[in-house]
């Protein structure tokens, strides 16, 4: 599959055979699976203090002949708190057990269970190549809700990887077409539920995936702009190919990324 090169002017330079790595088969299990990968490992740990509901002394006899026990009050043989005593008097409350008012959880989360799930290599670089073939099928693309010029897919001239200023990087997307999608992905909604209080409030959109061929002026100069990601070619992951788990994100390529991509065959 042949694409055309364009420039920061849009115009066109040449064309250029996409690599191996784009003609791979549509898989959006695969993909889900990948994706799913990367977010249990992210997923941060949590639980409960080990000894939450267990740092107080409970001593109270359940026995029969033992002197002050709680035998003969007609009461459950629960573990209890002792508030306090006044000759065979005693003031009580249930503790320690789970089943108590106040008791400790019977099975609280634990701080060491580990969330990360495994994925065999062969399988996420099969996974990466797969949301790389989705990202030049304009159909999917447009399915998943960006907007599009009619010439896409296209790849980007290595020039552009030498953008300094984010005004520039602005006016060559515009210039490109997406003028329309960046107004998209500059709403952003506000999240219903709880997580409005707890440091996320907004939810903002995936827009573009720049993909440049190593470490450059753009990748500081794109930074700002809201859902513009840019990443270098041996970075790629199927978490920024296909966000959510679905595949089809809108994706441009430097014509210098799709070389490395050739040249060390990666994702192979």
């Amino acid at each position: 599959m042949k694409l055309p090169i364009l420039n920061t002017e849009k115009r066109k330079t040449g064309e250029k055979e996409l690599p191996l790595q784009f003609q791979e088969s549509y898989r959006p299990d695969l993909i889900k699976r990948a994706c799913h990968a990367l977010a249990s490992v992210a997923r941060q740990s949590y639980g409960a203090q080990p000894e939450a509901g267990m740092r107080h002394s409970t001593k109270v006899s359940k026995r029969r002949r033992d002197y002050k026990g709680c035998y003969g009050f007609g009461v459950s043989r629960v573990a209890r708190k002792v508030l306090s005593k006044r000759g065979m008097r005693m003031f009580w409350v249930g503790a320690f057990s789970p089943q108590t008012r106040g008791g400790r959880r019977a099975h609280p989360p634990k701080s060491e269970k580990i969330f990360a799930q495994k994925i065999n290599i062969q399988e996420n670089r099969k996974a990466i190549r797969s949301a790389l073939s989705a990202t030049v099928n304009k159909d999917l693309v447009l399915l998943r809700g960006h907007k599009v010029p009619a010439e896409y897919p296209f790849i980007l001239d290595s020039s552009s990887e030498q953008l300094i200023k984010t005004k520039d990087v602005e006016n060559l997307l515009v210039k490109l077409g997406f003028a329309d999608e960046l107004e998209r992905a500059d709403k952003r909604k506000v999240r219903a539920g709880r997580g409005k209080t707890r440091g996320r409030k907004y939810q903002n959109k995936k827009s573009l995936l720049l993909v440049v061929s190593g470490n450059c002026p753009l990748i500081k100069a794109a930074e700002n702009i809201p859902g513009i990601e840019v990443v270098q070619a041996r970075a790629v992951n199927a978490d920024l190919l296909a966000p959510g788990a679905q595949p089809g994100r809108a994706t441009l390529c430097t014509d210098k990324a799709l070389d490395l991509l050739e040249k060390e065959k990666l994702f192979i």
